[in-house]
């Protein structure tokens, strides 16, 4: 069957309009990549108060479309921006979206993130319709857009505009749940029949991401190893059982890196570009990250060691802090970018003030500093106590910096760990202090044999993880889905 489906995407950010993580980074290039590949895409987003429109400028295309149910007075105003030829909607409601931050602010969530992404959904919902023909496929992403499977399992038995519309749900993070209070289910507009252990209920809260996995048609996780991780009690977050339930149409698909962005070829953001046949920029962006973070000019001849990452728990942050005293009487350097918990990101900036010569701690996040420190540090470290695909790895290999990672998700599917004769990187896998240390101290020994240490970066700038690859997976898991019996989706796409 030669199937070319239609395709809408739901999600809550998309790079480079909108970015808190990996999955804007996802988004701004899996669309993209089935569009380039003749299939019809689009993709709905919020319209944030915050948002770079600047080189894709939206335009008005619908005012006042309305929600409907549970709002009937409420509606939204639609934007389109042209993304390389692809469309980008955005829903515009400025009390829910204009704000300076997405989800949060340092003193927490806000109070109505349930209500923002039940009216996101449902002008979705609105918005398809409005447009006259339902997609083929809806492809959601995480919680803020979970219910969009939820809606559209329980419009099709009432309106037969969605009859033939098929839902992919991707979970990036199954940590993020998206759990509110019982009371805020039954104004969302889905059947009381949707509450039930089976659904959205989850002990007697009102569960957005199992609702999106249990009314999807398939689910998909973004690595292998991850899918094999979340149907088990240590990774599985609470959700293991309904995972379970879902096996036969669970898909782990490992996500792409862009090159059009992380390329250290054509990187704008670098003082050199280089590549694996033309590598001698990589020490021209060395001396200038240690310039530039006015660290001391002796480091250039010292490795040093890069982290970029959210300062949390998850991504081993405090595993690094740790470590730290044992890094400095080694005499390397380290970089560090990020923002999260404020317990850690003080640590950081005490460390630093401890240890000025050795240590340099940016609390934020910039794209440019992103890019900087990948080219610019020797070695990339990643110790996640877990890890759904991660994207930083896949940079840190292009740019020629060999990656240290826990032994989790997609980082054991994207690094060979060393002494094996293809490594790239460098693998431990209890995710502990020592097990991190121990690791970086056989980095260091590589790094100390310059011939070796060269060929290990070289076959890591070989690695390939273009997105062109992932995306003929989804479209076989789509084909897949059309096909009469909706069932053995992992046996099908995999064989």
């Amino acid at each position: 069957m030669d199937f070319k489906p239609s395709i809408c995407f739901v999600a809550s950010e998309i790079y480079p309009f909108s970015k808190t993580g990996g999955l804007a980074d996802v988004m701004g290039v899996l669309p993209l990549t089935l569009h380039q590949m003749g299939y019809d895409v689009s993709v709905i987003t919020p319209l944030y108060g915050r948002i770079a429109t600047s080189e894709f400028s939206p335009n008005l295309v619908y005012e006042d479309l309305n929600v409907g149910y549970p709002w009937p007075d409420i509606s939204a105003d639609i934007f389109r921006a042209s993304f390389y030829g692809m469309p980008v909607y955005f829903i515009d409601r400025g009390e829910y979206f204009d704000r300076r931050y997405y989800y949060c602010t340092y003193k927490g969530d806000y109070f109505d993130n349930c209500e923002r992404f039940i009216f996101f959904c449902r002008a979705a919902m609105a918005l398809m319709k409005k447009m006259g023909t339902a997609p083929d496929i809806v492809h959601s992403h995480d919680w803020h857009a979970a219910l969009m499977n939820s809606y559209i399992y329980y419009q099709k038995r009432v309106d037969s505009f969605w009859a033939d519309t098929s839902t992919v749900f991707t979970i990036h993070n199954l940590a993020f749940q998206g759990r509110f209070s019982v009371r805020l289910f039954w104004d969302c507009g889905l059947p009381y029949e949707a509450w039930n252990p089976d659904g959205v209920e989850y002990y007697d809260s009102f569960n957005l991401l199992k609702g999106g996995i249990a009314h999807a048609d398939v689910v998909t996780t973004v690595s292998p190893s991850y899918a094999g991780e979340i149907v088990t009690a240590e990774f599985g977050c609470g959700l293991e059982g309904i995972l379970q339930q879902k096996s036969d149409n669970l898909v782990g698909i490992l996500n792409g890196a862009d090159y059009n962005v992380w390329n250290p070829a054509q990187d704008k953001f670098l003082e050199a570009n280089y590549s694996a046949e033309n590598p001698e920029g990589k020490k021209v962006c060395k001396a200038d990250l240690i310039a530039s973070l006015c660290l001391p000019e002796r480091l250039v001849e010292r490795p040093v060691l890069g982290f970029i990452g959210r300062l949390r728990s998850q991504k081993g942050i405090d595993l690094l802090l740790d470590i730290i005293p044992d890094l400095v009487r080694k005499d390397v350097g380290l970089v560090v970018l990020g923002e999260g918990d404020a317990e850690y990101e003080a640590q950081l900036v005490n460390l630093v003030e401890l240890y000025p010569d050795h240590v340099s701690g940016i609390v934020g996040y910039t794209e440019e500093m992103a890019h900087k420190i990948q080219a610019g540090a020797d070695i990339f470290l990643m110790p996640s106590r877990y890890e759904p695909c991660g994207l930083t790895q896949m940079y840190s290999l292009r740019f020629g910096t060999p990656p240290i990672a826990t032994a989790v998700g997609g980082l054991k599917d994207t690094i060979t760990p060393y002494p094996n004769k293809d490594a790239n990187g460098f693998i431990f896998n209890e995710p502990t202090s020592s097990g991190l240390l121990e690791s970086i101290e056989e980095a260091l020994e590589v790094f100390n044999n310059p011939i070796e240490w060269e060929e290990l970066k070289l076959r890591g700038m070989r690695t390939d993880f273009s997105w062109v690859n992932s995306a003929k997976i989804y479209i076989e898991t789509y084909r897949k889905m059309k096909e009469p019996v909706v069932k053995g989706i992992v046996s099908a796409v995999t064989k």
